[in-house]
């Protein structure tokens, strides 16, 4: 077995693990009334649910770092010898699912010493710098190897060596066994569950994990957007936040166009999750509120003649919407690496499923937004926010604009992947001041009360400010910080004389227009030195954010958090 060193020391790692600043987002436990309701069908497939997405998240430990596992077992062997050391670290592995992460403060945290964090994380060879991938890359595809190189740039293969060339390997060969007893439970699930459709979803799934082929992912994919009214909820999440090589690939002109003359799309590399929970009957309602309004929302887009979009203005709406109480969130999916996805629509516009008319689906997570320590959230609006707008903050409106979040994902033009390294920048940008520019709107359609407004625009403003600047690899935050610098510069808030916020409603949703309209732009023209120019011009940690992230330092030392699942615990070991 191969022997670590641990990277953090016993202070470092008594402080991390403490609860000041380790936060806990508690899932359902055997005795909630969620699963205690279940009928005894729905119960018995949970399990086999639970057990496919712990198998995902060992795929997915492999995908992220290649000594994941091996660090794992020596953790384990470790904690067997009484050794404290690795028993805090396993704390900290347990919560971020894996050796190398960021914390909340935009810290690099890596566990094992000497293990860091590269570009192509572990789907791509390790020693594979950015400037070799595009050599091998052109004398690959100069050499005639075009179908070769279209499988080391599918987003579902792992990246080897083989020799003095690349070689893409699809997921499902690579990780057969694993992909396989996924399928086992499954098809078992299949069999369990009381409900039709996501029956058949799950056996589509089953298929498509044993075989190398994505029209089978395509199928399922189309399948589990329909899925409405069901009382369960699984999803194999596949996502590319975490790659930083294949996107490089617009860097160089050279490589661009011969891609570009070969009909090769890159695609950044999935990683993949496991989501398991319980369908939530009365805040699915909730979001179901919004679906009639998303024709009118794509007619509104800026520029939409420019572009097809995922939602039609005259047909009905491929979109299903659903509110889930948390069961178990494995993988890419529940990594809590300075924050965690609180909901996500999928699948991605990369996706072959909607190609072939599939539609979309929005699951939310509810434990994960739940806000367990009220005191706390009072004494940061004492310390950040004007005390004439306390009244306007209200932690359920950030849920509200989530809901257009996730929703504007849904619009806007298809097939960004030449903004490279900064799609992901641009299309959560996008999201962000798409939910907020469409607030007025929704407001006068009925969607939100004039004091929901209001609620909405301060509570986004307010929860805009981050406690450090961010690194570029994290698109959430990087976003974050360029909304905050355009609302200042336009004159959405000011520091008061106390250095307090205080929001210039009025002027918040106009702003967000004209933001909205900008990025809009960047993604119909495709141009990676536009999108890297707006970046740049935008992504600036402002005095106004120190001051504030200087406060809300103070009021929270939270750095990271950690998932308790005893539910999930409890249905692995049966």
């Amino acid at each position: 077995m191969k022997t670590f060193e641990f990277n953090l020391s016993m202070e470092e790692l008594e402080k991390r693990t403490n609860k000041e600043y380790l936060t806990t987002k508690n899932f359902l436990k055997t005795d909630s009334p969620e699963y205690v309701a279940l009928k005894d069908g729905d119960k018995q497939a949970l399990k086999h649910l639970v057990k496919a997405a712990s198998v995902i998240e060992k795929i997915n430990m492999q995908l992220d770092c290649k000594y994941n596992l091996n660090f794992k077992t020596f953790l384990e062997e470790e904690i067997k010898k009484n050794n404290k050391q690795a028993e805090l670290t396993k704390i900290l592995f347990d919560a971020q699912k894996g050796i190398n992460a960021i914390d909340s403060m935009s810290n690099t945290i890596n566990l094992a010493k000497g293990i860091k964090e590269t570009p192509g994380k572990g789907v791509y060879p390790e020693d594979l710098s950015k400037e070799e991938f595009h050599i091998i890359l052109t004398k690959m595809i100069k050499d005639g190897k075009i179908n070769e190189v279209k499988n080391i740039l599918t987003q579902r293969s792992v990246v080897i060596r083989d020799k003095d060339i690349l070689k893409g390997i699809d997921y499902t060969d690579y990780f057969k066994e694993d992909f396989s007893n996924i399928a086992k439970e499954l098809e078992q699930a299949s069999k369990l569950s009381t409900n039709e459709e996501f029956n058949k979803y799950l056996k589509l799934q089953a298929k498509a994990l044993q075989s190398a082929d994505p029209m089978l992912d395509a199928y399922a994919d189309k399948q589990w957007a329909t899925l409405q009214d069901t009382p369960l909820e699984f999803t194999i999440t596949r996502e590319n936040y975490e790659d930083e090589l294949t996107g490089t690939i617009f860097e160089n002109k050279e490589l661009a166009n011969l891609l570009k003359e070969n009909n090769i799309s890159p695609i950044p590399k999935d990683f993949l999750g496991g989501r398991v929970g319980i369908v939530n009957k009365e805040g699915t309602k909730t979001l179901l509120r919004i679906k009639d309004f998303l024709p009118i929302l794509a007619k509104n887009m800026p520029y939409n003649n420019e572009y097809v979009q995922n939602i039609s203005c005259e047909q009905d709406t491929k979109q299903t919407m659903v509110d889930v109480d948390m069961v178990y969130a494995s993988g890419d999916c529940g990594a809590y690496r300075g924050g965690i996805t609180l909901a996500e629509n999928l699948p991605n516009s990369d996706k072959l499923s909607l190609t072939i008319g599939g539609g979309l689906r929005n699951v939310y997570h509810r434990q994960i937004r739940f806000i367990s320590d009220k005191e706390k959230l009072q004494k940061m609006l004492d310390e950040i926010l004007d005390k004439s707008q306390h009244q306007y903050y209200l932690d359920e409106a950030d849920h509200w604009f989530t809901i257009g979040h996730e929703n504007l994902h849904s619009l806007g033009p298809k097939g960004n992947e030449k903004l490279g390294k900064y799609l992901n920048i641009i299309e959560e940008n996008k999201a962000d001041m798409g939910s907020l520019a469409f607030v007025d709107l929704l407001t006068e359609l009925g969607m939100y009360t004039q004091e929901q407004r209001k609620q909405i625009i301060v509570t986004f403003i307010t929860d805009n400010f981050l406690k450090s600047k961010p690194t570029l690899s994290q698109a959430h935050r990087v976003r974050t910080v360029m909304q905050n610098k355009y609302m200042f510069d336009n004159g959405g808030y000011k520091l008061t004389e106390d250095n307090k916020i205080f929001v210039n409603i009025e002027k918040i949703v106009p702003i967000a227009k004209q933001m909205f309209a900008e990025i809009i732009r960047i993604q119909i023209d495709g141009k990676i030195e536009q999108a890297q120019k707006y970046i740049e011009k935008n992504f600036v940690w402002t005095t106004q954010m120190e001051v504030i992230a200087q406060k809300l330092q103070k009021v929270s030392k939270t750095l990271n958090g950690k998932l308790e699942t005893p539910l999930a615990d409890f249905l692995l070991e049966k």
